[in-house]
């Protein structure tokens, strides 16, 4: 069975740190146990769980492949060299689990789009973060 783990930076904020959890839920009703049978959150640093938590969870939850994906615009340091690590560090612990790092949703194509449609408010698809 097949989780993903979405990864943001975390915040001292807790409200932005439920934003991305409240993300998560919404994310999972879509998949509805069709792509993944979990999704949750995990946070790089300052909000809990952290990413090798996340993992872990979704691992004792009957995971047997955690699909990572960082949910950062840029490929900065984060991006390109601390959130390997901490997979890196998860697959060192999880040798039976498949661990895939999916790539930053920066880098997706429909990003662009998503923009147009945000500053023309033509985004209506019924999720808010608030």
């Amino acid at each position: 069975m097949k989780a993903l783990l979405v990864v943001a930076h975390g915040s001292r904020r807790e409200a932005s740190n439920e934003e991305v959890r409240k993300l998560c839920r919404h994310v999972e009703k879509q998949a509805a146990g069709e792509e993944f049978f979990l999704v949750r959150a995990g946070f790089l640093e300052l909000a809990e769980p952290s990413i090798t938590e996340g993992i872990s969870q979704c691992i004792q939850a009957g995971a047997d492949q955690v699909v990572v994906l960082p949910y950062f615009l840029s490929a900065g340091r984060h991006v390109s060299e601390d959130i390997p690590a901490e997979v890196k560090k998860a697959e060192q612990q999880h040798p039976q689990a498949s661990i895939v790092l999916a790539p930053y949703l920066g880098s997706a194509a429909g990003v662009s789009r998503l923009l147009l449609e945000l500053a023309t408010g033509g985004e209506k698809n019924g999720y808010s973060a608030e």
